[in-house]
C-alpha cells in the first residue's frame, strides 16, 4: 500500500519533468507558428534586406541577429534546464537564474544594436 503514495523527492522530480516537457513544447510549437514562409523558392544570396554581406552593415547586422536570436535565448534556456536539475538534486539555483538573466539582456541588448543599425543604415539625408 505504501509503494501507491509517492515520495516528496519524487513528486518534485515529476513536477520538474513535467515543466520541462510544458517548456519544449512551447518552445517548439512557437517557433513552427512563427516559422517564415517564404514561398516555393529558396531565398539565397540576402544577407539583410536591402544589403548584401559584403557590406559592413549587413555582415554585422547578421552577426547580431545570430547572437540576439540565436545564442543568447538557447543559453538561457540551457541555463533554466541546468537550474532545474539543480533543484531536483536539491542544490542551489541562483546562478542559473542569473545566468538565464543575463542571457536574456544580452539578447535585449543585441536586438537593441539591431535596431540602431536598421535605422542608422539609410545615411544622412
Amino acid at each position: 500500500m505504501n509503494q501507491l503514495w509517492r515520495t516528496q523527492p519524487q513528486v518534485r522530480q515529476w513536477a520538474a519533468l513535467t515543466l520541462v516537457v510544458f517548456l519544449l513544447a512551447l518552445s517548439t510549437g512557437s517557433a513552427v507558428l512563427m516559422a517564415q514562409n517564404l514561398g516555393a523558392a529558396p531565398q539565397t544570396n540576402v544577407a539583410v534586406q536591402g544589403q548584401t554581406g559584403a557590406q559592413p552593415e549587413g555582415a554585422f547586422l547578421n552577426l547580431v541577429n545570430w547572437i540576439g536570436n540565436v545564442i543568447a535565448p538557447v543559453g538561457a534556456a540551457l541555463a533554466i534546464a541546468g537550474g532545474l536539475v539543480s533543484y531536483i538534486g536539491g542544490r542551489g539555483v541562483m546562478r542559473y537564474v542569473v545566468t538565464a538573466l543575463g542571457c536574456l539582456a544580452v539578447s535585449g541588448v543585441t536586438r537593441l544594436l539591431e535596431f540602431w543599425i536598421q535605422q542608422g543604415g539609410g545615411g544622412v539625408s
